[in-house]
């Protein structure tokens, strides 16, 4: 099946293409419904495809993302010999609507995709040898999915002075997944209007910071669920202070048998103890000398705390 015999393809400006993301889902949101993108959580994507929410996007990132892409698809045309276009068109799966793609490039002559990346030279190690990121590779395998393509090559740019690219075949198993989890999530919870549960993610607390930074003043009123809720998180803080008591024991075990040694070995593990040097401010006697200096330098956030008091012991 080629890319132009999909069900529909799309010819729209960034404005409709915007627009379209609501309808539908993309690769980047595989991973998130995956579990797999620590940046956002499936909630946060629940909210953006319902029109509840809208990331912010810095359009210096955009803009220069683009004018990377480009670089990076003739490097890779060039390393590998293989002709690459451009397909400027929204995709949709043949049977399953929902199913979008925007595709970087398509590999001239064969069927396949180029899928261009750059990174931090910070995650460097993600692209070591055969290594892919795991919502990269859901990514590509949803566009196989749209198109029907046998494989992706990823072109990557890293620390701005790397270049490596890599090539993926089609994988049915993990397609049939990705349709499977992207069809319940789109029917069950944006097409019902039913948002998935809340999670734990360092992506899901920094949404509902940017959700509700200031509170109303007004008081709420918990339900039965709200109060096994908060019974099962006391419950927890308590065990994470026993066995955090537990973790010091435990080292402190360790520094005895390490006395003075600064290092130290057995044949499966490497433990070092040296004594480190740490240079702090004096704040409290910054404020006392020097008011207006600290004045200056003093740099006022807010944030929202969330703290819970026993007010009457269960019977």
């Amino acid at each position: 099946m080629q890319a132009e015999s999909l069900k529909n393809v799309l010819h729209i400006d960034r404005s409709e293409w915007l627009q379209e993301r609501r309808k539908g889902l993309g690769g980047s949101d595989a991973g998130v419904i995956l579990g797999l993108n620590k940046w956002k959580s499936p909630f946060q994507l629940y909210l953006e495809k319902t029109g509840e929410y809208t990331e912010e996007v810095d359009n210096e990132f955009i803009y220069w993302g683009n004018q990377l892409e480009d670089m990076v698809a003739q490097e890779f045309a060039k390393r590998t010999g293989k002709k690459v276009r451009r397909n400027n068109r929204m995709l949709i799966h043949p049977e399953h609507d929902f199913m979008r793609a925007n595709i970087d490039r398509v590999v001239v002559g064969e069927r396949a995709i180029l899928e261009c990346k750059t990174t931090s030279a910070w995650n460097a190690e993600q692209w070591e040898g055969e290594d892919i990121p795991a919502s990269y590779i859901c990514q590509v395998q949803h566009y196989l999915a749209v198109t029907g393509y046998e494989k992706a090559y990823f072109a990557v740019l890293i620390g701005g002075n790397r270049f490596v690219w890599k090539e993926i075949d089609r994988d049915d198993e993990l397609i049939d997944i990705i349709i499977d989890r992207e069809k319940h999530f789109w029917e069950e919870h944006v097409l019902a209007g039913v948002p998935p549960e809340i999670d734990g993610s360092p992506a899901a607390g920094e949404l509902l910071a940017k959700l509700y930074p200031e509170d109303d003043g007004e008081t709420a009123m918990l339900t039965k669920s709200d109060e096994e809720l908060l019974e099962a998180l006391e419950s927890v803080k308590g065990e994470i202070k026993e066995l955090d008591t537990l973790k010091k024991q435990y080292e402190n075990k360790l520094k005895m048998t390490l006395a003075n040694s600064p290092h130290g070995v057995s044949p499966r593990f490497e433990v070092t103890y040296r004594a480190q040097v740490r240079n702090t401010i004096d704040s409290k006697r910054l404020r006392e000398e020097m008011p207006d200096i600290a004045e200056k330098f003093t740099k006022q956030s807010k944030t929202r705390v969330l703290r819970i008091k026993q007010i009457e012991e269960a019977n």
